[in-house]
């Protein structure tokens, strides 16, 4: 059984304790990759590259949703049964997630080498070379994603965090020294693939990953029910997140694309930078959803919005200072797309914070309900978004009204569920 949450003075405790040290490690993390966007974007925008740059990586996280969406829901199943303390059925449902999770992989494998020539070419990517690179490294990738589902099931946030901060570490080395003597997006693709050997530090935790046991299917129809909302969730939240970079790619210049990818990769930083306490909020909610732990989560809800909107703030007034950073030089260009930005992502954020907690709730319909909505915000900046000035004049107000239905209908989930927690709490006195 799990250690990390179960010792001291409970998993309600240990929650916020983990997930301040999961968030400080992945902020280090965060400045690290920072320092990667500042030495790409000094020497790619001169070649016209470094869009196209941030552009691919954001492709390659579209190849690689299948696994994400497989990790959303093992990482709630390994939760539920970690946090009830049946050690006996959790072994043996790693055993089967470790079953579903190699064949998922193979599968997403397959399926990534058939999709990415179709999908390259509408999103206007060129080179076959950097599609083969961008290959490579999702493949890498998917394996990558098939161990670290059972670790964040398995609440090893710390041992997360020391693989994120040995991943930033490789990727700033080997991209430091390659992308500076050949200045191209292949070689920036590249550093992040070699990043991603950061995942074979789990080799040290084998065998805690695969002790003996009778191998359990974690397939039944609840398990099912589940993979399919987490696709949506998932898929909304590249959505909202992510899709505006691949918008770009397609209708944008060269000269447009260098200047919103500074501004757009500045402003996503504000989600990925407390999505930590997300990742253990969920984590933590999947197994426990009454009593103390019910109040730790929400303070750890309430920690992430704080974070979030005094990210943006922060962004906005350092916004020149860090266009700056990136490039060497000013670029007001891209200095005055950050506001836009950076209250969409502000609605993103708490969007994705939403969708989490409704997940990990299984309020399936509000999961839906997102995944729905980001396809729809999608779309709707892939039919309007054919400029800089048309896309970020429909991003804020889009991802506004997303966020305003999905919150109203939390609220009233919200609602239910505390009168059930009342109910819940009495009869355990009662006991």
């Amino acid at each position: 059984m799990n250690q990390e949450l179960k010792s001291g003075s409970g998993p309600a405790r240990k929650l916020l304790q983990s997930g301040i040290i999961f968030s400080a490690a992945c902020f280090l993390t965060g400045l690290g990759n920072f320092a990667f966007q500042a030495i790409i974007g000094r020497l790619l925008k001169e070649h016209g590259e470094y869009g196209l740059a941030n552009s691919t990586f954001v492709f390659m996280g579209l190849l690689g949703l299948p696994l994400a969406i497989a990790t959303t829901a093992v990482t709630h199943y390994i939760a539920r049964f970690n946090f009830s303390g049946d050690d006996a059925r959790l072994q043996g449902l790693l055993g089967g997630c470790r079953k579903f999770l190699f064949r998922l992989t193979i599968a997403g494998s397959a399926l990534t080498v058939v999709l990415i020539k179709p999908l390259s070419d509408f999103f206007n990517f060129p080179r076959t070379g950097l599609m083969f690179i961008a290959l490579a490294c999702v493949l890498a990738g998917l394996w990558g994603a098939f161990a670290t589902a059972l670790c964040q099931g398995m609440a090893w946030f710390k041992r997360l965090a020391l693989i994120g901060l040995l991943g930033v570490c490789l990727r700033l080395a080997f991209g430091g020294f390659i992308v500076m003597k050949y200045p191209a997006t292949e070689t920036a693709v590249l550093a992040t693939g070699v990043a991603l050997l950061s995942n074979l530090v789990l080799l040290f935790w084998k065998k805690d990953l695969s002790r003996p046991s009778q191998a359990i299917s974690p397939w039944n129809r609840e398990f099912v029910q589940f993979l399919i909302v987490a696709a949506a969730c998932v898929g909304g939240g590249y959505c909202f997140t992510q899709g505006d970079m691949l918008v770009a790619k397609r209708f944008f210049s060269n000269t447009e694309l260098d200047a919103y990818s500074c501004a757009e990769r500045l402003a996503a930083a504000l989600p990925i930078v407390v999505a930590p306490l997300l990742t253990v909020l969920f984590t933590h909610r999947s197994g426990q959803r009454h009593g103390d732990a019910l109040r730790e989560q929400l303070k750890l809800l309430a920690l992430y919005t704080v974070g979030l909107i005094c990210g943006a703030i922060s962004l906005f007034v350092l916004r020149n200072f860090c266009v700056k950073l990136i490039f060497g030089r000013p670029a007001p260009e891209a200095a005055a797309m950050i506001a836009q930005l950076a209250m969409t992502m502000v609605f993103v954020g708490l969007l994705q914070a939403l969708a989490m907690w409704a997940l990990a709730s299984r309020w399936l319909k509000i999961a839906l309900l997102y995944g729905g909505l980001g396809l729809a915000y999608w779309i709707t900046l892939l039919c309007l978004g054919k400029s800089p000035e048309d896309l970020l004049r429909v991003m804020p107000v889009t991802a506004g009204i997303a966020f305003g239905a999905v919150f109203l209908i939390w609220l009233v989930a919200m609602r239910g569920h505390k009168t059930e927690t009342l109910k819940f709490d009495a009869a355990s006195l009662d006991g």
